[in-house]
Parts: structure tokens; C-alpha cells; sequence
């Protein structure tokens, strides 16, 4: 029986992605390698391509992977791969290169009962690219992920891919195709599943999680499908993974803050707090829709947990600029952010400006946004002292994850997957302490 290993890098979708690539190896009769990739016979590489560092980390796998298994084939698949293919087929020890359009079919191509490759020929070496046009595809890849980071209590279900926005700075939408959406049945019987598996937290993820339901052939919107799990299925907590600015309806704010099944968790990309860089980046919201939404949020919950990603170093990104940003995003009431620094990606119009910030300037801006969400995050920790907090055990010791979205280390050991309330003692560095007692 042939062994395989799959390593997955970046986001959620990745994640499902690559839960989905596995169950498919495995119903075509491999094995899953207990010694990851020193013993597999395929190792698949499921990649990201979101930053440069992104496909560097990609590159120093590939060569550690040959290094330490040369038998093994490997198969690069993901966006790195549908985006540069070629590049990744000159890596010596890659046998197999599958694009996002072509993810779906690795399992029978491993087991070479897919026809036809295109082969793309090196000094030395060659490998199989199956690569296609992403646009054309319409299907839809996910299973559950219930181990991502060593956390098996709180299952990532993807249940959006793709993307039709077309931000300046953004490769996605070309490695992972236009938005689309699961099935509302499919998504009814993953929650059950996973319900039924004794998961009491399921968080929901997407590429464009607001997008679910938007294409031609749905008749609901994600506040609708939400009801429709909270009432067809027994699943104690569901959490919402990142949405953007505007699909923060009103409808939907209402619906997080008034449901007690539902986290109260609001992650809303921003990107920038300056309006001149939000038009060069082509996002679709001004700074004004963006504060109405999470004014709007803290308003209906004021405990919830607030977040945002913010981007320094955009192309022409002068000083007042990134202050503007800055001063914007101490105003909010965010308790935590996702800082990046500006990442060059080839094809996209942001990486052919010539008004590149340089890379120190960029960095320096990051340790200033870095250094702000820390005093944020920590004053959000100590206003919980003292509160009653609702969470999730997660490892069958002393860690727990709150309702929003705090870590939590208990005075004493909890069963994982278990809802618990935690009562707030003090705050240890990014850590809440808490005495856990019985919901």
C-alpha cells in the first residue's frame, strides 16, 4: 500500500483543501504516512502564494523533501502552483505539478487513471503540469479541517471559494477562480457531522466568506443559511471567519449579536484607514462605511472580539498616508490585528507601480501597527477581568479559546470539546486566567 503525506501552507481554504485531497487518497486505497514525509511514497504540497514568503517557504520544503526522501514523488499543487507552474517544475525532485483547476482529479492522476499531461522539460529533470483555465472551473473542493495547528476542537468548514473582487494588490481571484458557493445541503450535513463527532464549535471559512450564496442557482444569502443551521442542525457554537467590510450587513450584525449560538466575533478586513490607498487598492468601501460597520458592531456587543487586517508599505504610500491609517485605526474599538507588510506579486497592477515604498520603510510601519495592536489587545484582555466569558476546551488540559476569540489558560484541567464558562482572574501576557465552571 502507498504511503502519503500532505503539508499544507496559508489560509483555512488551504487547510480544506487539502482534508479533501486526503480523503480521496485514502478512498483510492493509500495510506496516510505516520512518519509524514520521511517514509511517503507521494508527497503532495498544497501551496499559498499570498506573499513572496509564501513561495520561498514552498521552495525550501521541495528541496528539504528531496533531500531527506529522495524516493519520494512529489506533487506541488494549490495557488503557487496555478500560478507559476513552470517555475515550480524546474525544482529538482517535483514530479507532479496540479494547478487549483486540476486539484480535484490528483488523486486519480496519482493513481494514473487520468489521461494526459503536459510535460515541461529541464537540463536534467522534468515534471507532469496539469494546469488549466481557473475561470472555467465550477466545482467545489472542501472537507473539514478538525486538526489544524493541534487544535481538535473547533473544525474549519469551508464552505465559500474564489473571488470576484479585483483589488490591486491581490493574486487570489486569478489562482482561485470567481466566488462560489457549497450547497445549503452540504452544509447542513457537514454541520451534523461534525456535531455528531462531538464538536461543539464549527467555524465557518471562505475565500469571500460574505459572498456565500451570490451566484446564479441560490436563493438565500449567509444571515439565511445561518438560521437554517442553527435550526436544522444541534451544533452548540458557530464562528465566522473573516468577512469583508460590506457584507457586514445590518442583517447580519443583528443577527451574531442577538444569536447565542453564533461567536461574537467580527473579523473585517480593512487594509488601510486611508482613504487615497483604499482607491489605489480598488477595495469598495471608504473609511466612513468601514467605521459605521464596527461602531455598529461594538454598539449591539460590547465584550465581542474586533479584528481587522491592515496592509503598510502599499505602493505610494507617502508618511501622511500611513499616518492617516494609523490614527483611523486607533480610533476603532479593534481588540486585535493582523499586521502585513506589502508583498510585490507578479501580475497584479500594484506590483507594476513604480512607487514601491522601500522595504525598511515598509517594515518600520509594520512595527508601529505591531506595537499598536499589542496596547489594543491588552487593554481588551483587562476589561475582561472579572466577566464571565463562554468557551471551548481545547486540549484536555488547562487551554480553552473564549466566545471572542480570547486564549484562555484554566486553573485546572477541562475535557476537550467541552462548552464551558470561564470566569476572568487576570491577564498573563497574551493569556486570560480563568476558573472554568459547568455551562
Amino acid at each position: 500500500m502507498q504511503k502519503f503525506a500532505v503539508q499544507n501552507f496559508g489560509c483555512r481554504a488551504s487547510q480544506a483543501d487539502g482534508a479533501a485531497i486526503e480523503a480521496a487518497l485514502a478512498a483510492k486505497g493509500m495510506s496516510r504516512s505516520a512518519d509524514g514525509h520521511s517514509d511517503a511514497d507521494w508527497v503532495i504540497l498544497n501551496t499559498c502564494t499570498v506573499t513572496s514568503n509564501a513561495d520561498d517557504d514552498l521552495r525550501q520544503t521541495v528541496r528539504r523533501v528531496h533531500r531527506e526522501n529522495p524516493a519520494a514523488q512529489i506533487l506541488v499543487t494549490g495557488c503557487y502552483a496555478q500560478r507559476a507552474p513552470e517555475e515550480i517544475a524546474q525544482l529538482p525532485g517535483v514530479s507532479m505539478v496540479v494547478g487549483n483547476s486540476h486539484k480535484t482529479q490528483i488523486a486519480e492522476l496519482i493513481a494514473g487513471s487520468h489521461p494526459g499531461f503536459v510535460q515541461i522539460e529541464a537540463p536534467s529533470y522534468h515534471a507532469q503540469v496539469h494546469v488549466g483555465d481557473i475561470f472555467a472551473r465550477h466545482d467545489f473542493l472542501a472537507s473539514p479541517v478538525s486538526d489544524a495547528a493541534g487544535d481538535r476542537s473547533r473544525p474549519n468548514l469551508k464552505i465559500q471559494d474564489g473571488c470576484n473582487n479585483r483589488c490591486s494588490f491581490c493574486i487570489i481571484p486569478f489562482v482561485r477562480g470567481r466566488s462560489r458557493s457549497m450547497p445549503v445541503g452540504e452544509v447542513i450535513e457537514q454541520v451534523r457531522a461534525l456535531t455528531a463527532a462531538g464538536y461543539p464549535e464549527v467555524v465557518l471559512s471562505g475565500i469571500n466568506l460574505g459572498r456565500w450564496g451570490r451566484e446564479p442557482g441560490f436563493t438565500m444569502r449567509l444571515p439565511a443559511l445561518l438560521r437554517r443551521i442553527l435550526d436544522e442542525t444541534e451544533v452548540q457554537k458557530l464562528r465566522l471567519s473573516s468577512i469583508e467590510p460590506m457584507d457586514w450587513s445590518g442583517e447580519l450584525l443583528d443577527l451574531v449579536a442577538g444569536e447565542s449560538r453564533i461567536a461574537k466575533h467580527v473579523h473585517a478586513p480593512l487594509q488601510s484607514g486611508s482613504d487615497t490607498v483604499l482607491r489605489r487598492m480598488h477595495r469598495k468601501y471608504r473609511p466612513r462605511h468601514y467605521e459605521d460597520r464596527v461602531r455598529r458592531a461594538r454598539a449591539l456587543m460590547p465584550d465581542a472580539a474586533i479584528g481587522a487586517d491592515v496592509m503598510v508599505g502599499f505602493p505610494g504610500e507617502t508618511d501622511a498616508e500611513f499616518e492617516d491609517s494609523r490614527q483611523f485605526i486607533e480610533s476603532l474599538p479593534f481588540t486585535y490585528l493582523h499586521v502585513f507588510t506589502y508583498s510585490e506579486r507578479p501580475g497584479t497592477p500594484a506590483a507594476d507601480s513604480a512607487a514601491q515604498v522601500p522595504m525598511a520603510v515598509r517594515k518600520e510601519r509594520n512595527r508601529v501597527l505591531r506595537e499598536l495592536q499589542t496596547r489594543k489587545h491588552q487593554a481588551f484582555l483587562k476589561s475582561l477581568i472579572g466577566k464571565h466569558l463562554d468557551a471551548v476546551s481545547l486540549d484536555g488540559q488547562c487551554s480553552a479559546l473564549s466566545d471572542n476569540f480570547c486564549k484562555i489558560r484554566l486553573t485546572e484541567a477541562v475535557e476537550p470539546r467541552k462548552q464551558i464558562k470561564a470566569i476572568v482572574l487576570g491577564v498573563d501576557g497574551e493569556l486570560l486566567t480563568a476558573q472554568p465552571s459547568p455551562c
